[in-house]
């Protein structure tokens, strides 16, 4: 066979060729009318859900929109304020627990931690008196043995302090004495200065207050020394038999210890079991039986840690 036979041997013929894809497309067309044919069926009923149940109705929820009393518009409360009778004002609230609640929840209006009049003023590195060169509205001398000049207290913890020595005693605590009562603002000055000449001010500042922010010039506050027979120095006072019993009873006359041990970053001063200070036997008994040991805490203020400028 010739070359040229094997060529056209090899060629589809023309109706092969056309047949083909006329062939496909008849297929495809079927396909096509099949699957539309399904399409245009009806599909199929869906399944009957059941009839939503009724809702159920919620009750009415009843919101107490009761204000709360406002302690400050009870005569009694206005009247012992009016009086200066501290105490009696703190127990008019309910008692010490009451009072202080009513503070920290800004619900009595008629209480200042401010005024340095009121035995529960809070005076720390960030709360200086105001004015700050205050002087108490009256003062009597302490019935006490004390080491220095400043021998004087505001009545009432002056009073709170003698009973309590005297039950000390009784006890068998052994002899309260006072090293420091009143501070005025220029004698807090000067021994502020002293401080600060021996120590530097930064090592002055965490053992003594600047004119204007102690508690001391309050008149409610003092430091204490044991006397047997002798009296010693503040320094010693914390392990003696009278600095452990003052710790443990001084609450039952209105008294706590202001800057006790482990507690410097909140009060600012290192601990001082001397320093004890007078804010009436109610909010001491709250503060006592509430395991609290600072008055920031207290009152749920800031930490005073040091001086704003």
């Amino acid at each position: 066979m010739s070359a040229a036979q094997t060529r056209h041997a090899a060629r589809e013929s023309l109706a092969v060729r056309v047949a083909t894809p006329i062939g496909v497309l008849f297929t495809a067309m079927a396909a096509l009318s099949t699957l539309c044919g399904v399409l245009a069926a009806e599909p199929p009923a869906l399944p009957q859900l059941p009839e939503p149940a009724a809702a159920m109705a919620l009750p009415d929820v009843e919101v107490d929109s009761r204000v709360a009393a406002n302690p400050c518009a009870d005569g009694d409360v206005r009247a012992h304020l009016e009086a200066g009778d501290d105490d009696a004002a703190v127990a008019s609230f309910g008692g010490g627990a009451e009072f202080r609640e009513a503070v920290i929840s800004g619900n009595a209006p008629c209480i200042s931690l401010s005024d340095p009049a009121r035995s529960w003023v809070v005076v720390n590195k960030q709360r200086p008196l105001q004015p700050e060169s205050f002087a108490p509205a009256s003062l009597s001398g302490i019935g006490l043995r004390t080491t220095t000049l400043s021998n004087e207290l505001r009545p009432e913890p002056n009073r709170a302090l003698e009973k309590m020595a005297a039950d000390a005693r009784a006890a068998g605590a052994g002899v309260i004495g006072v090293n420091n009562g009143y501070r005025s603002y220029g004698l807090q000055q000067r021994t502020y200065g002293e401080h600060v000449r021996d120590r530097g001010q930064s090592g002055a500042d965490a053992v003594s207050a600047r004119p204007g922010f102690s508690e001391h010039q309050s008149g409610l506050a003092f430091d204490l020394v044991a006397c047997s027979p002798g009296c010693g120095s503040i320094e010693a006072f914390g392990p003696t038999r009278q600095g452990r019993w003052v710790a443990e009873n001084g609450w039952r006359y209105g008294f706590i210890v202001r800057y006790e041990h482990g507690h410097t970053g909140t009060t600012g001063y290192a601990p001082e079991p001397w320093h004890i200070r007078y804010i009436g036997p109610e909010l001491a008994k709250a503060y006592h039986d509430g395991g609290f040991h600072t008055l920031e805490e207290f009152f749920g203020l800031p930490a005073a840690p040091d001086y704003q400028h």
